[in-house]
């Protein structure tokens, strides 16, 4: 508590003032935490001093709350480029961690030094271990995974000895939101669905299954039963990541793909979608359309990105003849078609069979799924770096 007293005065974090007699001062409170590291050996004990700013009154105490911070696929892609070895410096910052990378030795060192003479900073060295994710560094390329935050979610379920499975999901469950009787305390569900969600950050094989059992909070015994398969996969799998290789290229690639009608409940379509730069993942998403499609074309235009590699799709983009046929669909989807006409994307056609979006809109026999996953660059980082 001492040193983060010292640390706060250090950092100027505040000036004294005389408190105003209209204005209510806002309290403040400790927050202990054990800081771990990325094999679970204890680091440090922290405590941080916070201010109450549950009891702020809006219009009084604050207004525009808004804070940039570094989304996931940002940190995907900087790692992606540190692999790559692309002759530019990249600075990440993570409310108050730094990530930087790039191939100038030279240049790296000056930026440190400016960083340090500005404020107090820590160099921890090379990065191994950044907001739960495990990063491994090889001749080969980068990789990233969560095989700690796997095994405490596999603990936390009571599943260390239960038998893994091949798939996150069997084939051909439709989950409803009225099923079986409702579980008792749906408090479990809850917690372990938040932590498949970010387990997602580096495990795209499981999106979709994470992306069906997230649609509800009234727990049935089946939706549980499906989350505790999906976590048998994981710890089969649990030192599985991506990886990027070195000396990638850096060109966008994006696939998309949609079902038709795949939500029991609502028959809207299920998009997925994943965006390369290179051969290195950096961002996908499986995700329930927010209304109904009449055919299984217009699901599909939907579900464009970048690119749209379904054969309706892809004609529709590129067919003007098709135009009557979908002026029902909104206006914004023809986006894609415009960046098209103005040569900003193409649009190569690809066989049902090389579709790797098709692992974000269904469940998938092993076979299948173990095919879209190596396409999707995941590995088993022990038995592959």
């Amino acid at each position: 508590m001492q040193e983060e007293i010292a640390a706060l005065e250090a950092n100027h974090t505040w000036d004294i003032e005389p408190c105003p007699l209209v204005i209510v001062p806002l309290g403040c409170k400790w927050v202990y935490s054990v800081k771990v590291r990325s094999d679970g050996s204890l680091d440090r004990y922290k405590a941080r001093l916070v201010a109450l700013g549950n009891n702020q009154e809006y219009g009084v105490n604050y207004e525009e709350t808004f804070a940039h911070v570094a989304k996931m696929t940002t940190v995907r892609t900087i790692l992606a480029l540190a692999a790559s070895n692309v002759g530019i410096v990249v600075l990440l910052v993570y409310v108050d961690d730094i990530v930087i990378t790039g191939s100038n030795s030279a240049l790296l060192g000056q930026l440190k030094t400016h960083l340090s003479e500005s404020f107090h900073m820590k160099d921890l060295g090379s990065l191994t271990y950044f907001l739960g994710l495990e990063v491994h560094h090889s001749p080969s390329g980068i990789s990233l995974n969560q095989h700690k935050y796997a095994n405490d979610l596999v603990a936390t379920a009571g599943l260390q000895g239960a038998t893994s499975v091949d798939t996150p999901m069997e084939l051909n469950v439709k989950l409803r939101k009225e099923e079986d009787d409702l579980v008792a305390d749906p408090s479990l569900y809850r917690k372990l669905v938040g932590s498949l969600v970010y387990l997602t950050i580096t495990r795209p094989d499981i999106s979709f299954a994470v992306q069906q059992v997230s649609q509800f909070l009234q727990t049935h015994h089946l939706h549980l039963a499906i989350v505790r398969r999906i976590i048998r996969y994981v710890q089969g799998t649990s030192t599985r990541g991506l990886f990027f290789s070195a000396g990638n290229y850096t060109r966008l690639a994006a696939y998309s793909d949609a079902n038709w009608a795949g939500c029991a409940d609502t028959r809207c379509s299920i998009t997925g979608w994943c965006v390369f730069l290179g051969d290195a993942l950096i961002s996908w998403k499986s995700k329930k359309q927010d209304r109904v499609s009449k055919s299984s074309t217009e699901s599909e235009y939907r579900a464009m990105s970048l690119a749209c590699l379904k054969s309706f799709g892809f004609e529709i983009t590129t067919n003007p003849i098709y135009h009557e046929r979908t002026k029902h669909i909104e206006v914004d989807c023809h986006s894609i078609r415009e960046a098209f006409e103005a040569r900003v994307i193409t649009l190569p056609h690809i066989s049902t069979d090389l579709q790797i979006a098709d692992i974000f809109t269904k469940a998938l026999p092993c076979h299948r799924h173990c095919l879209l996953s190596s396409k999707l660059m995941l590995i088993d980082q022990r038995a592959s770096i």
